[in-house]
């Protein structure tokens, strides 16, 4: 089987790096040559946004994937319309990529979310933050990740001055594409990877503990410090977030744990996800591998973690210019993954690193080690 990927960043490099032991080719389209993706695989130079690209890539592969939930629907649906069948599908992206329609269908189930409010307007905001309290998140409908697309409402008087650094309501490509949020008092950030493939069989890896800082991830720990109560809660949470959405392949799913030890869906992500990078490593089945068995039809692997702990530290570029990676010595049951993109920037993701432990403060001490004994 030959899959394509809409993308060819990190997420897709790591997937066409699992492909090969489960007997799969991987043919990404990216709108540069020399994608992170296209130093281990076929890389086609082409944006998903023309048609021609499109065909170019439904003539190489089987069946179509992606590295984001950033492509129009519509786009995914030609490929469909074409022959060539899409997962996660049209639908499925087209719900999750607009997060207010996300978070509506996860509410419809009975799953426990932020109180939330559609918005177009500073007005709008007022009379949401008179009902339910400052300080508000105000987010963009669509196409926001690590922070881009959020702005904080502190008070009324942020509300004029928050909408129009969102594009005055008009982030999802017209009126109505803001929402807020009530700010959550969450005591940790938690996170779940689930597998679910298309005869709707799943796989849930186990709870992690995430540390944002800028909103952006700096480290992972598998699995989360929480009581084996909050773990369930958080997985059967995850778990039915995923099938509401009816999306194929890994979703990353977003937790905010509240001090009373209940659970609040943040977000989703139809696509593997940075709180899951540890499984390379860590797990007997890869988040990159499930999320190919998944699309594929194929059954999914076992999630159970090979050792007592797994963490992960990103490496974020500190700097400006030619990225020129160098790894010092290494603690010993850790991991490096460079991800070959060619020029470095401050707080953007160059890399990661894994490691085991025999306890969560093992495995994180060690990755923090070698997370510093890589340099730009």
């Amino acid at each position: 089987m030959r899959v394509g990927i809409l993308g060819g960043g990190q997420l897709a490099l790591m997937t066409a790096e699992a492909a090969p032991a489960l007997g799969v080719e991987v043919v990404v389209l990216e709108r540069e040559a020399g994608s992170p993706a296209g130093l281990v695989t076929e890389e086609l130079v082409g944006d998903w946004r023309d048609v021609g690209a499109r065909a170019a890539l439904a003539d190489r592969v089987d069946l179509v994937t992606l590295e984001n939930e950033f492509v129009d629907a519509a786009a995914l649906e030609w490929f469909v319309e074409r022959g060539c069948p899409v997962y996660p599908g049209p639908a499925a992206i087209r719900l999750i990529q607009d997060k207010l329609s996300q978070k509506q269908a996860l509410a419809a189930v009975g799953l426990p979310v932020a109180y939330f409010r559609a918005v177009e307007s500073s007005a709008d905001v007022l009379a949401a933050g008179e009902e339910l309290g400052w300080p508000l998140m105000l987010k963009a409908r669509r196409n926001g990740y690590d922070g881009y697309g959020n702005a904080l409402v502190a008070s009324a008087a942020d509300a004029e001055a928050a909408v129009a650094r969102l594009g005055g309501g008009t982030s999802a490509g017209g009126p109505g594409g803001l929402y807020v949020e009530q700010m959550v008092p969450f005591a940790a950030e938690l996170a779940v990877i689930v597998a679910r493939g298309r005869a709707g069989d799943i796989v849930a890896y186990p709870v992690v503990e995430t540390v944002q800082r800028d909103h952006i991830c700096h480290e992972v720990v598998a699995p989360a410090r929480v009581s084996s109560e909050v773990a369930a809660a958080a997985r059967a949470t995850a778990v039915g977030a995923v099938t509401a959405t009816g999306s194929v392949g890994v979703v990353g799913v977003e937790l905010f744990l509240l001090a009373d030890g209940r659970v609040l869906v943040n977000e989703l992500a139809p696509r593997p996800h940075n709180s899951g990078h540890y499984s390379i490593e860590g797990c007997r089945t890869s988040q990159f591998a499930n999320h190919l068995l998944g699309v594929l039809g194929r059954p999914l692997g076992p999630s159970d973690l090979v050792a007592p702990a797994a963490a992960m530290v990103n490496l974020l570029g500190t700097l400006s210019g030619p990225a020129a990676p160098r790894l010092g010595p290494m603690p010993p049951d850790s991991f490096a993954h460079i991800y070959g993109k060619r020029q470095v920037r401050p707080g953007r993701k160059m890399g990661h690193v894994t490691a085991l432990g025999a306890s969560p403060e093992e495995a994180l001490a060690r990755a923090r080690e070698a997370a510093a004994a890589v340099s730009w």
